[in-house]
């Protein structure tokens, strides 16, 4: 930074160094980077980071195959957040609804005093995890502990959780993990393990406590380890621990959190973002979507509006049609999809929300055999579908109808042909390259056609 010739602000050149462990890079290099996303190149950067990448041998192990088949879950952000939902002190704070303990520089004593005001009345474990299974979603991620540090179960390693620190006295993740068996949806614990403003050695608040004297070894290993502990012990069998931003995390240290994990639960699953390339399977970037097929086992995180945890003046949301698009995408490329509500302080996920979920849960009733269980479809690239296939079967996904309802296959040929949600039997020509059906889409959103191949 020394040898530039303009003079930073003291709190942009702390977000730059931010910026810059949180992506392995330097802070000049995160200065080069912000400006080619100024600039328009920002997208030519891998949409999966290799540091959060599949460990070596990850690809063939069957402890991955419910994962493979669910292709898509819940994610959930929640915590004291909630509360305050983007407003600080009266002044809107830019940035998404989780971080604004960061972007707003709260200090610990500060934010802590949200933690008595905490008390989720309308919470209902049986309706979160219920409209995640009328959604179609086959997994639940949920967030125990943010960056924030606040912890969503009892713990013994500190008292700032909603048991101990707040009236509603809870564990919420009791309850979700024992209502997901009892509905048949796998659980799975986001932990940050790396990033903690409320812990003295965690890191990331450069505004409250000196890195130079942090100890963020002892962090690891004398509280994110026993509270992985708690999670792995307490709450029944756990599908997956989901870690975030890897930042200065050193390759032992993360293979200590993966072998803390394996030797509790050897079948838990554990997310790319742990660092260093030792998860399960790969993370893309939140919100990205890779624009072909990856060779590994992968999943887009993302939001339904722009925001993670709930913020009040957020409305931008994504039309349902999208998101069955952008599932399809992401199947169709051999990835699963983790989308996210941000429920409010009082406990009740937003009605858009709820409403772009069931329409997609809606579309998945008729056309869930083109998605679960399937593999990266044979034909990638082309901008009027997308394909899928499993048993024999490729499922062209059409964006675009034909307005004569004539379908060129494209480097396909089939045997038969029919439209998935009990629709007709399509006709199809004697070489099997053309399918002929209706003149108008059988489905508004995405129609899906199964064709026989084998």
């Amino acid at each position: 930074m020394q040898d530039l010739n303009v003079r930073i602000p003291d709190g942009i050149f702390r977000r730059l160094e931010e910026h810059a462990k949180n992506h392995n890079t330097t802070p000049s290099e995160a200065i080069t980077l912000l400006l080619s996303h100024a600039l328009g190149s920002f997208g030519q950067r891998p949409a999966i980071d290799p540091s959060r990448g599949q460990r070596e041998g990850a690809r063939n192990d069957p402890r991955l195959d419910w994962w493979r088949e669910a292709k898509f879950g819940m994610f959930i952000h929640w915590g004291l957040y909630a509360i305050p939902a983007g407003v600080w002190q009266g002044d809107e704070v830019p940035g998404i609804g989780e971080w604004i303990m960061y972007r707003a520089e709260i200090p610990v004593r500060e934010y802590e005093k949200l933690a008595p005001e905490f008390n989720p009345v309308e919470f209902d474990a049986a309706k979160w995890v219920g409209l995640a299974k009328k959604a179609g979603q086959k997994y639940l991620v949920l967030t125990t502990k943010h960056h924030d540090g606040f912890c969503l179960f009892g713990s013994k390693h500190t008292a700032y959780n909603i048991v101990d620190g707040t009236p509603f006295e809870r564990d919420v993740v009791k309850e979700l993990a024992d209502e997901c068996r009892r509905q048949g949806i796998k659980m799975g614990f986001y932990y940050s393990q790396t990033q903690d403003w409320h812990h003295p050695d965690g890191d990331g608040n450069y505004w409250d406590y000196d890195a130079s004297s942090q100890d963020f070894d002892s962090y690891i290993h004398d509280y994110v380890i026993p509270q992985l502990e708690e999670l792995l012990t307490k709450y029944g069998p756990v599908g997956l621990i989901w870690f975030d931003t890897p930042k200065q995390i050193t390759a032992k240290q993360s293979q200590d959190l993966l072998d803390t994990v394996y030797s509790i639960q050897p079948d838990c699953l554990v997310c790319g973002r742990l660092g260093n390339g030792l998860g399960d399977y790969a993370s893309a970037g939140d919100n990205r979507i890779p624009g072909s097929l990856v060779e590994l086992d992968w999943e887009t995180p993302a939001t339904i509006n722009d925001t993670w945890g709930y913020k009040t003046n957020d409305h931008n949301w994504k039309s349902g049609a999208d998101l069955v698009r952008k599932l399809v995408d992401i199947v169709s490329k051999g990835g699963n999809y983790l989308l996210n509500v941000g429920p409010t302080a009082e406990g009740v996920i937003p009605q858009p929300s709820v409403e772009r979920l069931e329409e997609m849960g809606a579309w998945l009733d008729r056309n869930g055999e083109a998605i679960y269980g399937t593999k990266a479809g044979p034909v990638q690239n082309l901008d009027w579908c997308r394909t899928t296939a499993k048993d024999g079967t490729v499922y062209l996904h059409v964006y675009d109808w034909p307005a004569d309802g004539r379908i060129t296959l494209p480097e396909i040929r089939a045997k038969s042909a029919r439209v998935l949600g009990g629709g007709e039997a399509l006709s199809v020509s004697s070489d099997g390259t053309v399918v002929s059906g209706p003149t108008a889409a059988p489905d508004p959103i995405v129609t899906v056609v199964a064709l026989e191949t084998g």
